[in-house]
């Protein structure tokens, strides 16, 4: 399918978009696994409903072929999901200069799921119930490495995904090899990953920053961060933080920890020592009062020293406040043997408001694109799924990255009442690539603009049953 697309003359966007699923080639096995993934990853484009397999080969014309090679692609795995992201992560890199860090997020996502059964479901903390009454539900849980885009002069971004992280608890239904572990393991397995790739990409010499939330700051996370990885980490207000040691004396055993610090709460209390600095996020300039304190270490983390950010809560002239926050980030050595912070706290403190980008992806991810919609029963195609779809949304995602940038999306607004927003969304990418698949010759039997009369419109509808099979909900 992506040769003939290919031969018939695309139009830009998909031409981009085959040139970067193409250059996945090497996850697959054979030709054969390739075409047909290439063939979902169209129809989930075009799809309007429920993106199941079965729902994407009907959108396709494909409803009366067999269905069970495309099944076995998720199921049997013929692709490789380490190679796959590897490929992609090699992408990001033609975006990113050498010189500079590589930024990711990390953040941790579920997908609702209503079976017991399921491989990898278990009960968990519902993000959408009321923090004073807060449920459970049934689901999966993953860790989210997603690249975060140099930032636009407007203060915007976008997180593309790099690789979804299996991380169920133990008490999760077995899936297969997959292993049990805690939400900060999974994202120092995805750390550890991408540190391995980018030394393997003759990209050694790159620090990675990455930033999360409190859920990746235990000891054991600092303790074990891979070489050259800044680490930026939300913390409690009242974590026990403690002075570097000082130099060592007489015999015996030496100490590892200073004098307790205190608390990050303690420091508002401060008058004096604070900095002022204005980030500029989507489109606003939001000014924060803060400082910098350390080096510390926590219990458990000895060998790591970090600094420490507090940020002052804002009253807002609607009433609102907006609360102090409080980062942990792990600190480097000088040249001279002392430690110091990786990068200026006025940088580190526009990549921490970044972190909400991950947000973004993972509402669009699984609201409209429908990630963790396909139905998959085995150990293996439960997760691999999950991952596959999230997969091709980082595609497209990546092209509307090179072909818009971060600004808006090119052309008029659906209505007069409407200015268009600020930057493209997914939904206006997918619609320009729909209208760019729609007029190819090989998406004409699956969708036709109607006429301007009813005697010509009546053999044209013939031709939109594919499209409306497709939008059925069975």
């Amino acid at each position: 399918m992506a040769e003939l697309t290919t031969a018939s003359g695309a139009p830009p966007l998909v031409t981009s978009l085959l040139t970067v699923l193409a250059a996945h080639r090497p996850a697959f096995r054979q030709e054969r696994p390739f075409q047909r993934a290439v063939a979902l990853a169209l129809g989930h484009l075009t799809a309007f409903n429920r993106h199941t397999i079965t729902q994407l080969l009907v959108t396709l014309g494909l409803g009366a072929v067999d269905w069970s090679g495309f099944y076995r692609l998720l199921s049997h795995p013929r692709l490789n999901y380490d190679q796959l992201t590897t490929c992609l992560l090699e992408q990001t890199l033609v975006e990113v200069p050498a010189d500079g860090p590589y930024l990711v997020g990390l953040d941790g996502v579920q997908i609702p799921r209503s079976s017991q059964r399921m491989p990898g479901t278990s009960w968990l903390k519902a993000p959408r119930t009321p923090p004073w009454k807060p449920g459970i539900h049934r689901a999966q849980r993953f860790v989210h490495l997603g690249w975060l885009t140099p930032r636009a002069a407007t203060g915007y971004s976008r997180a593309v995904p790099l690789r979804w992280e299996a991380a169920f608890p133990a008490k999760a239904v077995p899936a297969g090899e997959q292993p049990a572990r805690k939400e900060w393991e999974a994202g120092l397995a995805a750390l550890v990953w991408l540190r391995t790739s980018l030394d393997a990409a003759e990209r050694a010499a790159q620090r990675i920053l990455a930033v999360a939330d409190s859920v990746y700051g235990p000891a054991a996370m600092w303790a074990s961060l891979p070489e050259r990885t800044t680490l930026l980490t939300r913390c409690a207000k009242n974590r026990a933080l403690f002075a570097l040691p000082g130099p060592p004396t007489g015999r015996g055993r030496h100490r590892k920890y200073g004098e307790r610090a205190p608390t990050p709460s303690d420091w508002l209390h401060e008058l004096e020592g604070w900095q002022q600095t204005t980030v500029c996020v989507r489109g606003r300039a939001i000014g924060l009062t803060y400082r910098v304190e350390g080096p510390y270490v926590v219990k458990g983390a000895p060998s790591q020293p970090l600094y420490l950010l507090v940020v002052k809560g804002v009253a807002r002239k609607n009433g609102a406040v907006r609360e102090p926050t409080y980062w942990l980030v792990s600190a480097l050595p000088d040249d001279h043997g002392q430690w110091v912070l990786a990068y200026p706290a006025e940088e580190l403190l526009a990549v921490a408001w970044q972190r909400w980008e991950l947000e973004v992806t993972h509402r669009e991810a699984k609201t409209g694109f429908g990630v963790g919609e396909v139905q998959c029963w085995s150990a293996t195609a439960a997760v691999l799924a999950v991952q596959w779809q999230v997969w091709v949304y980082s595609c497209v995602l990546l092209v509307g990255y090179r072909a818009w940038g971060l600004g808006p999306a090119p052309g008029r607004p659906l209505g007069r009442w409407w200015a268009g927003s600020r930057r493209w969304t997914l939904g206006q990418l997918l619609q320009a690539l729909r209208q760019e698949l729609w007029d190819l010759g090989e998406f004409r039997p699956v969708w036709a603009w109607t006429a301007p009369n009813w005697t010509e419109m009546e053999a044209e509808l013939i031709l939109l049953s594919n499209a409306v099979l497709g939008a059925r909900r069975t």
